[in-house]
């Protein structure tokens, strides 16, 4: 039969097609009655244009960036041991946390400069100093730190120059914490979901992540008898990287999603591992005294640090190759706006 408006209805004055079930709804109603009806409308999928991403996925490499990553807070967070063992009189873990952070910082400044291609790009970076841009400013940081890193190793192989060490040492123990975390502030800046949903918290992830680091470092090459400061930076590290993660994810939403899935989640889950385990045998080794234990925390605690900046990125990536992660906490944004 046909309405007031010439469109024909059905039976119950439905119209057809205007008012059939959709989705889960639909299939449940079909089922019931078993005329197995399918849903009008398709459940909703996500693509841009042409088939291309929303975003394109970081072509960072990963073993750069992601080792990049790693040693800048490896480095930054043993030169605030170097100091502390400067000042307390512990020669024995001072050393090696100087010749760590020259070390550490050097070898991810070759990661960088190699993953851009040639040094030229780098020094680039330096013509202005632009203090809204965390690349501008980390790279300025970091030609500010490595110099120090390296004279304070460098006095303390050569045995000479000890005023110009100290101050070296103590120097580079300033500009450490933000070594160590600016790289989470770089990731956050960026429109990749799973890095810049977590901006709030990255930074205390890897803060966390390099005290573990660099604690595992002294706790190898240290004698236990000098290496309680490592020590309670190891528990004190795993402390706040697990739990600063743990609340970062929580207040992700749907991007947090990648962490729980694939490559990062195995990376991730290793990381929680080691950390707890290498924390529990660093309190285990002091109570002990025995450098075999001191030395398997170490290598527990350098392995899951490496592991959760790894993780990180590959989230990342992850998140950038799904428009999920992209539209839907858009629009959430704007429903809470428009409420």
């Amino acid at each position: 039969m046909s309405g007031p408006d010439g469109t024909r209805r059905g039976a119950g004055g439905e119209r057809p097609g205007r008012e059939a079930p959709t989705g889960a709804y639909a299939g449940r109603r079909g089922r019931r009655r078993g005329r197995g009806e399918q849903p009008m409308v398709p459940d909703a999928s996500f693509s841009s244009y042409y088939g291309k991403p929303v975003l394109n996925k970081p072509t960072w490499k990963a073993l750069d960036i992601a080792g990049y990553l790693y040693l800048g807070g490896l480095a930054g967070a043993s030169s605030l041991l170097a100091a502390g063992g400067q000042l307390t009189g512990r020669p024995g873990l001072a050393a090696p946390a100087k010749l760590g952070a020259a070390g550490a910082i050097s070898l991810s400044l070759a990661a960088l400069v190699h993953d851009l291609g040639r040094p030229a790009r780098f020094l680039n970076m330096l013509r202005v100093f632009k203090p809204t841009s965390p690349m501008s400013v980390g790279s300025w940081i970091l030609v500010g730190y490595a110099p120090l890193t390296v004279a304070a190793a460098a006095t303390e192989v050569a045995g000479r120059y000890r005023l110009v060490g100290s101050a070296a040492t103590v120097a580079a123990a300033v500009l450490g914490p933000a070594v160590a975390t600016y790289t989470a502030v770089l990731l956050s800046d960026t429109a990749v979901p799973s890095w810049h949903e977590g901006y709030r918290r990255l930074p205390f992830v890897f803060a966390g992540s390099a005290a573990t680091a660099a604690s595992g470092l002294a706790l190898v090459a240290a004698p236990t008898a000098q290496a309680g400061p490592a020590r309670r930076m190891a528990l004190l590290g795993a402390a706040l990287e697990l739990g600063a993660f743990r609340l970062m994810k929580h207040g992700m939403g749907l991007p947090a999603e990648p962490f729980d899935q694939g490559r990062p989640r195995v990376l991730l889950r290793a990381s929680e591992a080691l950390t707890v385990a290498g924390a529990g045998l660093a309190l285990l080794s002091g109570r002990r005294r025995d450098r075999r234990v001191a030395m398997a925390a170490g290598a527990a605690l350098l392995t899951g640090s490496a592991a959760l900046r790894f993780g990180v990125f590959h989230a990342g990536v992850a998140s950038a190759e799904d428009p999920r992660y992209t539209v839907v906490p858009q629009r959430e944004r704007l429903t809470r706006r428009a409420g």
